[in-house]
């Protein structure tokens, strides 16, 4: 037998992807799922029967690469009064036993875990289970800082006067927030509460992970970035994004939310019609629903403006309004036809921010919609209304010069319409300094992807599970 054989080539590493359940968690750790496929690596994702059907693009595309691992995840009321805090706590009692049965019995187990970052317990399981922990963020370098900062260090409030400051001085060009922009469950925060207990675990679980997964790119956030490679270490930080499905991929575009009362096709023919640059979306994302004076106040500013919008309203899954929220006042979309399109339900946001005929993105900043926006190239006004949409906020504004200021203040606060009628016309403004800097960070997120850092920082993050997977081989675990 010759002696120069070349070595085996170990077979693609697996890996264990855990989402969070949120529409804003789930779709960009499944885009990122979808390029770590198309880059050979073996996935099973861990869902909830809810989600399933979110992994059927991945399934037809990838056959021979991915598997869902279903788990329901019965709800447990009695586990706490906080409902974010019933879901995970869910999950944990649910999952943890029933991973660990998968995990041990399957012939060719992950090399990893890779979980969304309201999963922090999954890093004791990964301990258990002799693999390496990675933290996925859907949310921006910036914001995860000021989140380690607060469950590290819990500042307090000693005043009890919500507008007193705090100042991260730990996290880079420390950054200062009035008390009501802190995290609400921050807030609740009391030593010995079961609850905060747990979730400050979670956190503090993420901030000792073998390393994370960024959903932005180095051009935005560099200084957070590194920042967070000084916690974590060198090759243990990967931002990979934008995460997002590509212009021809017309299937995950239109399936990646719920349902609407405009068809897609209707509401590109309505944008069509329109010139370029002359229409400001306005969107609070998946969960935000604005009470009945804000809705008021908005709809006033948007008659004032006179700008042509294309408008996305939250309601029930049943199609109800909301007790309080979400009702436009009467007459307002016979007022404003021929310049306005109300959405009821779910929209085509990255199909409609990327369209010709938009030009102006009102936004809660939450960063899925930021990064929609940034590679669209779409003027950002920013009205943030909870968790890390301040952060996002603040970024863009404060620091990157790339978004106009729309409302800053608690998110039940009533805007004056007048001030957000000169906002919204703002935003349509050719020469406003805010969209040559957001045509720049598109042209950037553009290269990040390209070939450019993000692209490099994927390939080092299979070169890192490759890695894994080759030392599992030459223990003669499995390959």
């Amino acid at each position: 037998m010759p002696t120069n054989m070349p070595a085996a080539v170990p077979a693609s590493p697996h890996l264990l992807v855990y989402p969070f359940g949120g529409s804003g968690h789930i779709i960009p750790l499944l885009d990122l799922t979808d390029r770590l496929l198309c880059r050979g690596v073996r996935v099973t994702a861990l869902v909830t029967p809810f989600n399933y059907h979110l992994l059927l693009p991945l399934l037809s595309d990838h056959p021979s690469l991915f598997q869902p691992l279903v788990i329901p995840a019965p709800d447990t009321p009695s586990l706490s009064e906080n409902g974010l805090i019933v879901k995970i706590l869910s999950m944990r009692y649910h999952h943890y036993p029933a991973v660990l049965e998968w995990f041990r019995s399957h012939p060719s187990p992950p090399v990893a875990i890779l979980s969304d970052f309201f999963l922090g317990w999954t890093r004791h399981l990964a301990s258990e289970l002799g693999v390496p922990h990675v933290v996925f963020s859907p949310s921006a370098a910036f914001s995860v800082s000021i989140e380690f900062s607060l469950w590290q260090n819990l500042p307090e409030n000693g005043s009890d006067d919500e507008n007193s400051l705090v100042t991260f001085g730990d996290v880079p060009n420390s950054p200062t927030y009035p008390w009501w922009q802190i995290s609400h469950l921050f807030r609740k925060y009391r030593e010995g509460d079961a609850d905060m207990e747990f979730l400050r675990e979670c956190w503090l679980a993420n901030a000792g992970s073998w390393g994370v997964v960024f959903n932005t790119f180095m051009e935005l956030e560099r200084v957070y970035v590194d920042h967070m490679k000084g916690k974590f270490g060198p090759g243990r930080v990967w931002a990979v994004g934008p995460l997002l499905p590509p212009m021809d991929d017309a299937v995950s575009l239109t399936s990646r939310g719920g349902s609407s009362s405009v068809p897609v096709e209707e509401v590109l023919k309505w944008l069509d019609g329109r010139e370029e640059r002359s229409v400001v979306y306005v969107c609070f994302g998946s969960r935000t629903t604005l009470a009945n004076d804000q809705m008021a106040a908005l709809a006033t500013a948007l008659e004032l403006s006179r700008v042509h919008f294309l408008w996305c309203v939250r309601e029930t899954a049943d199609g109800r309004v909301l007790g309080g929220h979400g009702l436009l006042p009467d007459g307002f979309e016979s007022r404003t036809a021929g310049r306005g399109l109300v959405i009821r339900g779910w929209a085509p946001q990255v199909m409609i921010l990327r369209h010709r005929s938009v030009g102006g993105f009102l936004t809660h900043c939450g960063w899925n919609s930021v990064l929609e926006a940034i590679s669209a190239g779409v003027a950002m006004l920013t009205w943030p209304m909870g968790a890390d949409q301040y952060a996002g906020a603040k970024l863009l504004v404060d620091e990157l010069g790339a978004a106009i200021r729309a409302c800053d203040a608690p998110g039940d606060a009533v805007p004056d319409p007048a001030e957000l009628a000169r906002a919204l016309t703002q935003s349509l403004d050719e020469t406003r300094p805010e969209r040559s800097r957001i045509k720049k960070l598109s042209g950037a997120a553009a290269d990040a992807v390209n070939g450019g850092s993000s692209d490099k920082d994927l390939d080092g993050f299979v070169k890192s599970l490759m890695e894994l997977q080759r030392g599992r081989s030459d223990a003669g675990i499995d390959g």
